[in-house]
């Protein structure tokens, strides 16, 4: 009775302050409030628990299946059986997301030139501009895939260019360089180094001009050893695109907003400090 009344009255005065007059302590009455939250949860409705079901969905980003929700359902303090749930999220059509089909981005079958590894691995860099890292990767979306390119600085770890379109044609990355090359002017005396892995896309004749008119020496990872580009490769990875992007995420939301930003140098705020 006295905990129902505290209840009912909490907007007008503090429970602390209810508690006191009516000669009760806060702990019972927060204890008291736990059990009747567990006696409800332990009753919920169909339509209760879907409502429940979809927002850990949701969190998920869709890749709990039946199991994995009931668990965490439980961890909660929801106390329902495994059956109900898988039944609920059958009957609804609600299932995890599975596995996305592996996509080649890589194509080093072609007869273009092959550059040197000049770059051997240093992945530890002195001052900005001085050594990039690119490479492709693919992002699935509602309404198809889309083509990642991006340049790294190997000082700060900051991707200074990307691109996206709907295919893998060499402009594709050429779109990259050019907006790296914009963003930073490098210095053409420094020697910049630019590293990728043999795709066609970096071997093509049009990057190679690309480079050319910017001064930019080509490096390219040895035949198979996938280590001499793990630099540029980790913002690439699944992990990384699955952050942003879902199977729900449509072509124009899955476009970053922005540009990277720069000074009047080409050096952002981000190089004067090592990550």
């Amino acid at each position: 009775m006295k905990y129902a009344l505290i209840r009912r009255n909490r907007r007008l005065w503090s429970i602390r302050v209810q508690c006191r007059v009516l000669g009760v302590s806060v702990a019972g009455y927060h204890e008291h409030m736990a059990r009747l939250l567990a006696i409800v949860r332990r009753h919920l409705s169909d339509e209760t628990l879907l409502v429940y079901i979809r927002a850990r969905c949701a969190a998920h980003r869709g890749a709990y299946g039946w199991p994995r929700i009931w668990r965490q359902l439980r961890a909660e303090g929801v106390r329902v059986g495994k059956l109900r749930v898988q039944q609920l999220m059958q009957q609804h059509g609600i299932r995890a997301r599975g596995k996305r089909r592996f996509r080649i981005t890589t194509d080093s079958r072609h007869g273009l030139p092959i550059a040197p590894n000049l770059l051997n691995r240093n992945f530890t860099v002195a001052a900005p501009n001085r050594a990039w890292a690119g490479d492709m990767t693919y992002i699935q979306t509602e309404e198809g895939w889309l083509f990642l390119a991006v340049v790294l600085d190997l000082f700060s770890r900051r991707i200074v260019g990307w691109s996206l379109r709907e295919d893998m044609r060499s402009e594709l990355v050429v779109d990259a360089l050019r907006m790296a090359s914009l963003q930073r002017s490098p210095n053409r005396k420094t020697e910049l180094i630019f590293h990728s892995d043999r795709g066609s896309q970096y071997a093509s004749f049009d990057f190679n001009q690309v480079l050319n008119e910017y001064s930019i020496r080509p490096s390219m990872s040895r035949k198979g050893n996938c280590s001499d580009n793990a630099c540029s490769e980790r913002p690439c990875s699944p992990r990384s695109r699955s952050s942003g992007c879902t199977d729900n995420t449509s072509k124009l939301s899955a476009r970053p907003r922005t540009k990277p930003s720069t000074g009047s140098s080409g050096i952002t705020e981000h190089d004067c400090t090592r990550h």
